[in-house]
């Protein structure tokens, strides 16, 4: 199954805006870009733990799984962080992708 950029990033948005809404339900107000940067650090650690697993540091059980999902969940938050502070995520990955191949390529050819 073959998804555009735009579609992934209209889900998480989409996803983000329930979130919201039930955040709103139960606290009278939504979370700051702080609140979901600081959850986004958490993902981070997660994803971190079970790396671990994958090299044999940790057991975790059905670590693939789980890992999946954890990539998964960091990608969401990049993208609601990415439209909380108005980046366009997927211009500027095309330009950092462009900068660090034009950067490998000129470490490359001065070797």
């Amino acid at each position: 199954m073959t998804v555009e950029f735009r579609e992934i990033e209209q889900r998480a948005l989409a996803i983000r805006q329930q979130y919201e809404v039930w955040e709103m339900e139960r606290y009278g107000r939504s979370w700051t870009r702080e609140e979901i940067a600081m959850g986004f650090v958490g993902d981070v650690g997660d994803l971190f733990k079970l790396l671990l697993a994958h090299e044999g540091v940790r057991h975790i059980p059905d670590k693939e799984a789980k890992l999946a999902h954890e990539l998964a969940d960091c990608l969401w938050s990049l993208l609601v962080l990415a439209q909380k502070y108005e980046i366009d995520l997927e211009q500027a990955f095309i330009n950092t992708m462009n900068e660090l191949e034009e950067h490998i390529n000129d470490k490359r050819t001065a070797s």
